[in-house]
């Protein structure tokens, strides 16, 4: 196998140290050399001046939890290229497993050119995708807190969320609050409700009328409490994310499509909201040119099933991980394309369900917004939907064929014959 570069290392990264291999060729034979250091900046700095030394041309390490990237972000102020790998894609051989043994075995790859760079977002992408994540975090906690009220309505045998759908909602919050307050009687509680509401008063007298005790009472205003509390961390976050927006349109050069310009270009894909289109931006960036085909791209985002064939015949496989933030985000964004009436999305979603079940059709319509958001980003072009009706305006004979093969599904023999030559 022919070396590609003659000079690498390989890192074993740890959370305090990281064992370090340098390869260089000598003569015929490779040469190597392995270092431990300290994960302080002292210690990495160390490591970057010991590689430059030596005239590193690439360094190459796992993507182990977030040791990796002080790493990263030290190294990469040296003379040569970092590359970050999917460590179940240079998995050693088990039984042979050291620390050093690992970094030997990166630093071979590496030489070879055997070992696939991960994406790597650069810093203020960087540090975008990881408002936007805690952002989801928090709002995950939030729900949280909601089923945790919910949960403590139920022990006083206070069925609010049988009656209103949002308890956190005006109405629901409005009442809950009451009860905070030390207000037991379902009368005064159901007159809290607005008059637009669609139960009757009948039904919130019903819904309302429980056990409510001190104890209850005090769990509610916890839960109020943290759930009031997440809520202005979230407005804090969206406040820093809208300010650093600003600053990523003034820094782009000129002839560069704005950062907002592209949140609201994927904005126009149903199901996709401001905050979607961000999340989406903030994970996969906005060139699209890193990614070969929007083949790769829906691959790396793990919305493609793994391949599992021998002898010639494939085995039924699951979906890959791929990037679980970004898959999550198109699934929720699919589910909500999927309730717009006259969007394309739905007519798949339905097509797809008869055949394979809801959650293969979501994911077939989440793979759908990922490759228009690959053209879009790529082109530049808004979106345009291709109407629910676009199924049924194919071909006669690819429709014939379609209606063909259910009839014969069953068991029955289907002939297609023109009715030219019928007649």
């Amino acid at each position: 196998m022919e070396v590609i570069h003659e000079r690498v290392a390989g890192l074993d990264v740890h959370k305090d140290s990281v064992v370090a291999c340098f390869r260089c060729i000598s003569g015929r034979a490779a040469k190597r050399e392995c270092r431990t250091f300290d994960t302080s900046t002292e210690g990495l700095l160390a490591l970057r001046d010991w590689l430059t030394e030596g005239g590193c041309q690439l360094v190459a390490m796992e993507a182990t939890g977030v040791y990796w990237m002080p790493i990263y972000k030290i190294l990469g102020d040296g003379d040569y290229c970092v590359v970050v790998a999917n460590a179940a894609h240079i998995k050693a051989v088990p039984g042979r497993k050291t620390d050093m043994n690992d970094a030997m075995w990166i630093a071979d790859l590496a030489a070879y050119g055997l070992i696939k760079a991960s994406f790597v977002p650069d810093e203020e992408g960087h540090e975008l995708r990881t408002l936007m994540r805690t952002r989801k975090q928090l709002v995950r906690e939030q729900t949280r807190q909601v089923q945790r009220i919910q949960k403590t309505l139920t022990e006083a045998n206070i069925r609010l969320d049988s009656v209103i759908s949002d308890i956190m909602g005006l109405n629901g919050r409005r009442m809950i609050e009451a009860m905070i307050g030390g207000q037991r009687d379902p009368r005064k509680l159901a007159a809290l409700a607005d008059k637009r509401i669609k139960a009757s008063a009948k039904e919130l007298y019903d819904a309302l009328h429980g056990r409510l005790t001190d104890h209850h009472r005090f769990l509610l205003k916890l839960h109020l409490g943290q759930w009031d509390a997440l809520d202005l961390s979230v407005q804090t976050i969206d406040r820093e994310v809208a300010a650093r927006l600003v600053k990523l349109d003034e820094a782009r050069k000129a002839g560069e499509a704005r950062f907002s310009a592209l949140i609201e270009l994927l904005s126009t894909i149903p199901g996709v909201s401001r905050i979607s289109a961000l999340t989406i931006l903030s994970e996969i960036g906005y060139d699209m040119s890193r990614f070969p085909t929007v083949g790769h791209l829906i691959a790396w985002a793990g919305l493609c099933p793994d391949q599992n064939e021998s002898a010639g015949k494939r085995k039924r496989s699951r979906l890959r991980k791929g990037a679980p933030w970004l898959k999550t985000m198109l699934v929720q964004c699919a589910w909500a394309a999927k309730r717009a009436t006259k969007s394309y999305y739905r007519a798949q979603f339905y097509r797809l369900q008869a055949r394979r079940g809801p959650q293969k059709a979501i994911c077939a319509v989440a793979a759908s917004i990922l490759t228009a958001i690959y053209h879009m980003l790529k082109t530049g072009t808004p979106h345009e939907d291709l109407g629910i009706d676009d199924f049924d305006r194919k071909t006669p004979e690819t429709k014939a064929k379609r209606l063909a093969a259910q009839i014969a599904k069953p068991g029955y023999k289907v002939t297609l014959t023109p009715a030219a030559q019928a007649a």
